[in-house]
Order: structure tokens, then C-alpha cells, then sequence
């Protein structure tokens, strides 16, 4: 569970594709930790702009930073796989090259950890930032534990916010697939088989919402969440019921992060 020392050792697998407006800031939230016995690897996913360039500068610079980059574009799930088979930790942490991390967010999910050691998922809030950087008002609340039929009702748990044991996601790989929410279908699978995984409710992760993200566009991401129920071997009426649940608490999630921007202007 931990390494030598006592200490987690934590790998930080950071998919990036085409995220030169980014990823610095993405890159220098993870050296900015607290807690430091990490290491970064960066998975290029055939970038054609200076994403590629950008990370191997950090890596240069920070020997925690590993860089690689695929010779084919593999998408987000493809690349996190890769990450997590070429990781040194029993740790993994993801991290998406448009988000951040505050400074102390692994530090307190290993404090979480060690407060149960029977947990091996774990996931924190989130506050967010639009695609200039300027933040929202609304942040997202997270219970200090979630289990599979809580989860079906509305994923709470953000890839970037997880970190969890690698040995797990080995045996649950994101699957490839655009129109599912491909890191929820492992969250379900890992839930399945574990009875909770642990929240950290604080605001540890900055997530930001693009224009054209999945989490931006309301009705492709619904009819992702109904393709993603098939795919975690939902049945069609137990689908049905947490749709309808689905539905109401992801509009109202969307009307308080879009009226929180409004109130700041």
C-alpha cells in the first residue's frame, strides 16, 4: 500500500492533446504539491501544436516529469491506460492538461487514506474556471463516501480529482469510446466490487469548462450517460429510474455554475 518509507508513491498520469494554452499551468499545479514523492508523466497524444515542446521543458527542469508521446492519437482513456502501464507508483493520480490542482490536494487525499486504509478510490470537490481562467462562484460538494447506487444517481467523482490504487485500474481500464463517459464506466466497475470509495469535500481540484467539452454541451452529455449505463452493464429499467435522477441534479448543477458566472459579472 505504501512505499518503503511509509510514504504513498504516486505516479500523475496527465493525458494532453493539443493543450499548449494549458498545460504549463496543469504541469506546474502537480510540482507545486505538497506532498512530493510523485512523479509526473505526461502522455502527448499526437499533438500537432507545442504541447509536446512545453512538457519536455518541465521535464528538463524536474526529473519527476517523464514525458511520452504516442505515435497515433489514442484519445483520453488510451492514453491514461498507457500512463498507468508505464507508472512507477502503486498510486495513480489523474490529472487532465486543462485542469489544476490547489497545492495541498494529494497531500490531504493521503491523509484521507491513511484514515482507512481498506479504501483504495478516493476523489475530492471541485471549484471551476471558465476557458479564459476566470473562476465561478459554485463549487461541488462531495460525501466523505459513495457507494455504487448513490453513484448511478450522478457521477461525483471527477477524473481529475482521483486518486486511487493502480492495481485497481489495471483490472478496470477506461474503455475507448466518445460517446460514453469513459472514466465513470471504471468508477462503477470499481464500485461494484468495494463497498464505498472515500471523499475528500473540499474544493481541491479546478476544473475548467469549455464551450466544447463533454461537460459543456447538456445534450450530448446526456445521451452519453445513457450509452455509459449500457456500458457499466446497467439494466435498461434500473437505468431508466437513475436517469430521471441523472437528469434533474445535473440540471440543477448546470443552472448554479451558469448563475454563479452571471452573479460575478
Amino acid at each position: 500500500m505504501r512505499s518503503n518509507s511509509g510514504d504513498f508513491a504516486i505516479s500523475v498520469v496527465m493525458p494532453a492533446f493539443n493543450a499548449e494554452k494549458t498545460i504549463a499551468q496543469a504541469i506546474q499545479s502537480v510540482l507545486d504539491q505538497t506532498y512530493t514523492i510523485l512523479e509526473l508523466i505526461v502522455v502527448n497524444d499526437a499533438s500537432s501544436d507545442n504541447t509536446l515542446q512545453i512538457a519536455q521543458q518541465f521535464a528538463r527542469e524536474d526529473v519527476r516529469v517523464h514525458v511520452i508521446t504516442n505515435e497515433t492519437n489514442l484519445g483520453v482513456s488510451g492514453s491514461r491506460n498507457r500512463g498507468i502501464a508505464l507508472s512507477h507508483g502503486d498510486w495513480i493520480a489523474f490529472l487532465d492538461s486543462d485542469d489544476m490542482w490547489q497545492p495541498d490536494k494529494i497531500e490531504k487525499q493521503c491523509v484521507a487514506l491513511s484514515n482507512d486504509e481498506s479504501s483504495v478510490l478516493c476523489f475530492t470537490g471541485s471549484s471551476f474556471i471558465d476557458e479564459r481562467g476566470i473562476p465561478y462562484g459554485y463549487t461541488l460538494k462531495v460525501p466523505e463516501q459513495i457507494c455504487y447506487q448513490e453513484l448511478l444517481k450522478q457521477n461525483l467523482i471527477s477524473c481529475s480529482s482521483v486518486l486511487a490504487k493502480k492495481n485497481v485500474l489495471e483490472r478496470y481500464p477506461m474503455i475507448r469510446d466518445p460517446m460514453i463517459h469513459e472514466d465513470y464506466v471504471t468508477w462503477l466497475r470499481i464500485l461494484r466490487t468495494i463497498p464505498y470509495a472515500t471523499g475528500v469535500n473540499e474544493p481541491l481540484l479546478i476544473y475548467r469548462i469549455g464551450r466544447h467539452s463533454k461537460s459543456g454541451n447538456k445534450i450530448r452529455a446526456a445521451k452519453m450517460q445513457w450509452r455509459t449505463y449500457a456500458t457499466a452493464g446497467v439494466g435498461k429499467m434500473t437505468a431508466v429510474r437513475y436517469f430521471a435522477v441523472y437528469a434533474c441534479r445535473n440540471l440543477w448543477k448546470y443552472l448554479r455554475i451558469h448563475n454563479s458566472m452571471n452573479r460575478a459579472i
